[in-house]
């Protein structure tokens, strides 16, 4: 079993518990304050708990608070961070038709992708025994990002690696813009940001010698889906999934449109209303699954019939 804290310095929390560690009155008063807001916000996707965060941030310690998920796998991040925060709702799972898919893969052997692995929450998870303790492969662009993924690793023992990159249509270099580190996105030069380098994801399956493998890839890259799967137009012939976002704040479904028409590839999105994955042949569903605006939905996409069979098991 992986400690939770090393050092009783250390800020942590058991999800299957409740138990904390580390914490002082205030901080214990913080957490409480995190997890009500969480449990009451997540009835509406979560809007206004970033403003309650922010409106406690200068009460809050400088500090990070590591999270134990399972018996094997801690999470880092920063005390109070608006994003993360809401994982202390014991009751809340995050990204849930993802957590069912992966839960329910555990016994397959297969390599993980992250693409936009930000702190490395689904590394962290596939690397750990209840998901299969599978090979993970976390992608992060953002040097601060980056920073909490590497830790990420290092607290859970260096199980899964990490890689600094970005990943595009095409390799070479890309410039990163973004204010919050769940909403870094790549743009053109002209707009400014910080230049970094970036890989297609079939250059990465060459120098990774990947091409064999059975693959999960998780494309959470802000706005450039499209572009990345351009960029792996051999990998996506593989027997290869892939998870990637469809934003709700976009209604013209352009991420699962390009799968539909410009891919080989059947698409899937989980439907709460039935509990289960459904096979979707265009996106009328989408309208009526994707309700908020303010964040993501995931459909997953595969040319493989083993992972066809695998999503459409998948239900609640």
């Amino acid at each position: 079993m992986i400690p939770v804290r090393a050092d009783s310095t250390r800020l942590a929390f058991d999800r299957a518990s409740g138990a904390i560690e580390g914490a002082g009155i205030r901080e214990k008063a913080l957490i409480m304050a995190f997890q009500a807001g969480a449990r009451i916000s997540s009835s509406w996707a979560h809007r206004g708990f970033g403003v309650g965060c922010r409106a406690l941030r200068p009460t809050v310690p400088n500090r990070d608070m590591y999270v134990r998920l399972n018996e094997d796998a801690v999470f880092a991040f920063p005390f109070g961070d608006e994003y993360w925060s809401t994982i202390l709702d014991r009751k809340y799972v995050y990204e849930l038709d993802i957590d069912l898919f992966l839960r329910g893969i555990s016994d397959t052997d297969y390599v993980l992708l992250d693409c936009g692995a930000n702190y490395g929450y689904w590394s962290t998870l596939v690397s750990s025994r209840p998901y299969g303790s599978r090979r993970a492969i976390a992608i992060e662009p953002s040097s601060s990002n980056y920073a909490y993924l590497r830790r990420n690793a290092v607290v859970n023992g260096d199980r899964f690696e990490t890689i600094k990159s970005a990943i595009g249509e095409t390799s070479g270099t890309a410039y990163l813009s973004g204010r919050k580190h769940a909403s870094m996105t790549i743009v053109d030069h002209g707009e400014g940001g910080d230049a970094v380098a970036m890989e297609s994801l079939d250059d990465l399956m060459d120098r990774m010698d990947l091409s064999t493998k059975r693959l999960v890839l998780k494309l959470d890259v802000e706005g450039v889906e499209i572009g990345a799967m351009i960029g792996a137009a051999r990998l996506l012939k593989t027997d290869c999934v892939v998870i990637c976002e469809d934003h709700g704040s976009d209604p013209l479904h352009a991420v699962s449109k390009h799968v539909l028409n410009h891919t080989d590839m059947q698409l899937f999105c989980y439907d709460p209303d039935a509990g289960r994955y459904i096979h979707l042949k265009n996106t009328s569903p989408l309208d009526r699954i994707k309700k908020a605006v303010n964040r993501g939905y995931n459909v997953l996409a595969t040319s493989s019939l083993f992972w066809e069979a695998r999503i459409l098991a998948s239900s609640t």
